[in-house]
């Protein structure tokens, strides 16, 4: 099969397609044909060396759909040829308050999607929804489910509930204000660039500010309004984070799931106690929760956000655009016809 390998740590032009074996599926797994696949923060991180367990060569890549093409032993065959969209939350246990310690993510240890085939154990196949495109598809499993578990098992979002998503434009962000605002939420939301604060009142957010400005977070809060932010969705980390201890209001949850600027944080514990708040981390989710997450996507009626489409060849090309931050959603490398 045709795959990108990564075989040095490096820019970009690192990746390269080359022939590699096709996977064969042992007991309990399956192998899926994809048709397409989609780039996540995570797969730059492993090519910069940025990443813990970083191991060379690799197929990288979290995301994919396709339909399944072969199965091993114990493995009902009625998965043959389905179109399915693969759970990349590899062997998460069975406690739904944290991964267990034989979780992995799929791309890194384990061969991932930027492929013609890739093994997955078979409890990761779930049934892709009918109305999306392969791309749509494959751009929802990582991002979507960090997105959702953020937002429903730990920062518990209601309706009516209003919601500060910082760094709009990137894939969970993204995925993160089109959720909340299916949940019923007021969604605002902080960019460094007007034109992704334009894209996101497109989609629904109630309002935004560019956090390049020195006073974003009282901008923010005259935002809000006497309603006040009840919840924060944060992967920045660094000085971002600890603005959220003055923006979310006394009771109000702040949920984190990244450290984008790479900088350590700082936080005040006075405003912490004294304003009665909730700090809580969250990593990727369980298969119930990437069920629930799939299902938006179904019945539920949502859209993905696509960026942009590129052919599996130009992996490097797609990389570069994520390295430069000029996307708004999921890049998307399609695969086949």
């Amino acid at each position: 099969m045709k795959a990108i390998l990564l075989r040095e740590l490096g820019d970009p032009e690192k990746l390269q397609l080359e022939d590699v074996p096709d996977p064969t599926p042992g007991p309990d797994e399956a192998v899926v044909r994809l048709r397409a696949a989609a780039l996540n923060h995570r797969d730059a991180w492993i090519r910069h060396g940025l990443y813990a367990g970083v191991r060379l060569p690799v197929i990288l890549g979290s995301d994919g759909a396709g339909e399944v093409a072969s199965v091993g032993e114990h493995v009902d065959r009625a998965w043959l040829g389905k179109p399915v969209v693969i759970n990349p939350s590899l062997d998460w246990g069975s406690d739904e308050r944290a991964q267990g310690p034989l979780y992995r993510i799929l791309g890194l240890p384990d061969s991932g999607t930027y492929a013609e085939l890739v093994k997955v154990p078979a409890a990761n196949l779930f049934d892709k929804p009918p109305p999306l495109s392969w791309e749509q598809a494959a751009a929802i499993p990582l991002a979507g489910l960090t997105a959702y578990r953020a937002l429903t098992t730990r920062a518990h979002l209601r309706p009516g509930d209003t919601v500060l998503i910082t760094g709009i434009g990137g894939g969970v962000s993204t995925f993160a204000l089109t959720i909340a605002k299916h949940i019923g939420a007021r969604v605002f939301v902080t960019s460094g660039s007007d034109a992704k604060l334009a894209r996101a009142r497109e989609l629904g957010a109630d309002g935004g500010v560019n956090y390049t400005s020195p006073d974003w977070t009282t901008e923010i809060v005259a935002m809000a309004g006497s309603d006040g932010i009840d919840v924060a969705i944060d992967s920045a980390g660094g000085a971002t984070f600890a603005k959220l201890l003055e923006v979310v209001e006394p009771g109000g949850r702040i949920v984190t799931f990244g450290a984008t600027t790479g900088s350590p944080s700082t936080v005040e514990v006075r405003r912490i106690f004294w304003k009665q708040l909730s700090l809580v981390g969250s990593t990727m989710g369980s298969p119930r929760e990437f069920g629930a997450m799939v299902a938006l996507y179904g019945q539920g009626g949502l859209r993905p956000v696509v960026d942009q489409v590129f052919p599996l060849a130009h992996a490097s090309d797609a990389h570069r655009r994520m390295d430069q931050a000029e996307q708004f959603g999921k890049i998307v490398l399609k695969i086949a016809d």
